[in-house]
C-alpha cells in the first residue's frame, strides 16, 4: 500500500499544540499506524493519559479502498469509509443509522508532523472538532518510511544509536512533562490567589464591627441593600430567630498575608 508508507510509524502527541472541543486535553498520547496482515488494511491504535493520570486506549482496522463497509464497534458506528486523498492525507468516516458520528482526517504537514483532525457528532447532529499534532517517534524500522526512501536494515551501530536516541527522548520528554506539570500547578495557585483577592476586596468593603484575628473563621452575609457584613455568628447560631440579613454568602478565614479564604 504505497500511499500508506508516509504514515506507518508510532507518533507521539504534542498536547500543547492541540485544540479540543470534545473531551479534555490529554497529558500524553501515542498514535500508531501499521499495515495489517494482508497488506490491504491499516491497523490504527491510540493510547493516551489524562491530566488525572487515567490511561485509555482504542484500536481499529480500516481498508482505505473508498468503499463503505460494516464496522464491528457499534459504539462508534455501524459503517466505516476510508480513502486516501493523496500520499500525504487520508480520511476515515464513521456512520451510525446513516448519520455521521465521527470523521477523521490524517495529514502529513510540511514539517513532517502528523495532524489528526477529528469531527465528532452528537445525537443532535452538532459537530465538535479536535485537532491534534504528533511527531514521529524515533525508531529503527525494517522498511522505508517514505515513498522515495531506501530500505533501512538495522545494524549494530544503528541499534546503539537508536538506544541512545530513545534514552535521550525519554529523558527530555520526562523533563518536559515535569515542567508542564509545574506550569499547571502554578496556574492553579494563581487562580486560587485571584479568588482570595476577589473575596478580600468584598470583605474589606464590608461592614466589620470588630477586629478580626488571623486564623479565625467568620461569616460573610449580604444585606438587603446588596452591601456585605462580616459577623462572628454562623447561620446555625441564629437558632429559631431568622437571620436579619438577606443571605449567607460564605464562611471565611483571615490568613497571615491579610487575604481572606473561603472555608
Amino acid at each position: 500500500m504505497v500511499d500508506a508508507y508516509n504514515f506507518l510509524a508510532s507518533w507521539q502527541l504534542f498536547p500543547e499544540k492541540g485544540t479540543y472541543e470534545f473531551g479534555n486535553r490529554p497529558k500524553s498520547g501515542i498514535f500508531r499506524i501499521e499495515l495489517g496482515g494482508t497488506g490491504k488494511q491499516l491497523n490504527i491504535s491510540m493510547n493516551w493519559v489524562s491530566l488525572e493520570d487515567q490511561a485509555f486506549s482504542s484500536q481499529y482496522s480500516v481498508t482505505p479502498n473508498g468503499k463503505e463497509i460494516d464496522f464491528d464497534n457499534h459504539e462508534i458506528g455501524d459503517k466505516i469509509f476510508c480513502e486516501f486523498l493523496s500520499q500525504l492525507s487520508f480520511q476515515t468516516k464513521f456512520t451510525k443509522n446513516q448519520k455521521p458520528t465521527l470523521e477523521v482526517l490524517h495529514e502529513i504537514t510540511p514539517k513532517g508532523y502528523l495532524k489528526v483532525v477529528q469531527h465528532h457528532y452528537n445525537e443532535q447532529g452538532e459537530k465538535f472538532t479536535n485537532e491534534e499534532i504528533y511527531h514521529k517517534q524515533l525508531s529503527v524500522l525494517p522498511y522505508s518510511t517514505s515513498v522515495s526512501g531506501a530500505v533501512i536494515k538495522p545494524n549494530e551501530a544503528g541499534i546503539i544509536r537508536h538506544h541512545a536516541l530513545s534514552a535521550m527522548e525519554e529523558q527530555t520528554n520526562m523533563q518536559l512533562t515535569q515542567i508542564r506539570q509545574q506550569i499547571e500547578l502554578l496556574a492553579i495557585q494563581a487562580k486560587e490567589i485571584q479568588k482570595r483577592k476577589e473575596l478580600s476586596m468584598i470583605i474589606y468593603d464590608a461592614q466589620i464591627s470588630f477586629a478580626p484575628v488571623i486564623g479565625q473563621t467568620y461569616f460573610l452575609y449580604e444585606k438587603e441593600d446588596a452591601s456585605h457584613l462580616v459577623s462572628m455568628i454562623s447561620p446555625e447560631e441564629w437558632g429559631r430567630s431568622k437571620s436579619p440579613y438577606k443571605s449567607f454568602v460564605a464562611a471565611v478565614k483571615l490568613l497571615a498575608d491579610h487575604t481572606w479564604k473561603e472555608v
